[in-house]
């Protein structure tokens, strides 16, 4: 992948100048920042293609940073921290956040990670789709030329990620998905069981359609084998 700008927000600068070193190898352009809200302006004054973001920052954390970005720009985000509880997790991937990684990481991981965010976002960011080719699911329509989802005249502002979901489960219509294929689709990575990435992500996704769970107009879930949207 040739000129792929990522930011590194990380403030441990050893770890910061490891992931440079290792994904400048890789061929990627690598941008620092050693606290959250250089980081933020950075995110938001260069063209960057991807973020990986620690949580723990100086001057803003790395959650407001997500949530910051995510305002104005739909680039993937990677999360990293030193802490391993589910809802640090549960709580980065709800304020859209793409990706979660827990120290110590393998670089070989998070490189295999960056690549997977970045394989979909600049497919979804690709203007040479094809003309005229949406997908329409009762009041919900996805362009998929100029990757908007709206609901009558209301666009629905969805990551990356949430984004590929929706599209997955619609061009789909009919077809049951559990969460380890939808991982394994969406992020392009070995599933594992306590992995509830999906989960968080269908939540999110339900939440900005204003899909009840329980009476669901988009996507329906399938108690104990996964989730689909009816034809």
């Amino acid at each position: 992948m040739e000129d792929i700008n990522v930011l590194v927000v990380e403030d441990e600068k050893e770890i910061s100048e490891l992931i440079k070193k290792n994904l400048e190898n890789e061929g990627f352009n690598i941008y620092q920042a050693y606290d959250g809200q250089i980081g933020l302006d950075m995110a938001l004054s260069v063209d960057i293609q991807i973020v990986i973001l620690d949580i723990m920052l100086p001057n803003m954390d790395g959650l407001e940073v997500c949530r910051q970005i995510r305002l104005k720009k739909n680039v993937p985000i990677i999360m990293l921290s030193a802490k391993s509880q589910d809802i640090d997790k549960v709580v980065g991937l709800s304020i859209g956040a793409d990706d979660y990684l827990c120290k110590p990481f393998n670089m070989m991981e998070l490189t295999a990670r960056i690549r997977s965010q970045l394989r979909r976002y600049l497919y979804l960011n690709n203007t040479s789709i094809d003309k005229d080719n949406t997908i329409i699911v009762n009041d919900l329509l996805i362009d998929l030329d100029s990757h908007v989802v709206s609901i009558g005249d209301n666009e629905i502002k969805l990551t990356p990620t949430e984004y590929d979901i929706l599209v997955l489960l619609a061009h789909n219509r009919g077809k049951v998905y559990s969460s380890e294929k939808i991982f394994e689709k969406i992020w392009d990575d070995k599933y594992y069981e306590a992995n509830n990435n999906v989960m968080v992500h269908i939540r999110n996704i339900r939440e900005k359609l204003n899909d009840n769970s329980k009476n669901p107009r988009y996507i329906k879930t399938i108690w104990g084998v996964g989730y689909k949207i009816e034809k």
